[in-house]
Formats: C-alpha cells, sequence, structure tokens
C-alpha cells in the first residue's frame, strides 16, 4: 500500500506501509515517554494540569492505535468525514490523524 504525498522537494512522492508503521510507532513511542515522564513526577492525580496532560496523551495513543488499525485494513489515508485522501503532508505532521483539514474543523466545531 502506498499514501499519497505530494511535495515539491526530491523525496519520493509516496509513503509506504512500512513508512507509515516507522512513523506510527515513532508517535507512539513519543507519547509513552511523555506519559513516564508526567507519572515520574510525582505529582497527585488531583493535580488538574497534569491529569488534563495525561488525558490528552492517552487520547493520542488510542488515536494512533486506530491509525494501526485503518493501516491494517487499508483505508489508511482516507478522511472519515469526507473519504477523499487525506494530503500527504497533513500525514506527515500527524500520521495518525484520520481527518483532512477542512473535516477536522467540522469535527471540532
Amino acid at each position: 500500500m502506498t499514501v499519497d504525498a505530494p511535495r515539491t522537494d526530491p523525496r519520493p512522492e509516496r509513503m509506504t506501509t512500512h513508512e507509515v508503521r516507522r512513523r506510527l510507532e515513532h508517535a507512539r513511542s513519543t507519547r509513552l515517554t511523555q506519559l513516564q515522564a508526567l507519572e515520574e513526577t510525582g505529582q497527585g492525580v488531583d493535580d488538574h494540569l497534569t491529569s488534563t496532560q495525561r488525558d490528552a496523551i492517552r487520547r493520542v495513543l488510542k488515536e494512533i492505535d486506530d491509525a494501526f488499525a485503518r493501516v491494517e485494513r487499508g483505508s489508511y489515508g482516507t478522511c472519515l468525514g469526507c473519504a477523499e485522501p487525506v494530503p500527504g503532508e497533513r500525514l506527515e505532521i500527524l500520521p495518525y490523524t484520520p481527518y483532512c483539514v477542512a473535516c477536522q474543523r467540522r469535527a471540532a466545531a
């Protein structure tokens, strides 16, 4: 499977499934490290900021797991809102995103 990724530089035009998985693994590893660091601070669950940060990281970890599932189903890179391809530039920045920018805005509203 390849993912369309229009670019202006000489890099390849498509990400391979291997590259997608590598990016998702990196995103997961980064978030797990962040979560571990928060847990090592020793701050109580009552600390609102720390609790909010933990919740946000756990949400992103769920989004990453969902992206891995889309890779397995062959639907990775297709917007869940409009069924159009998610731009490659967006997937490079947020490899786990399920939406194009327009649909993400609508989902957030």
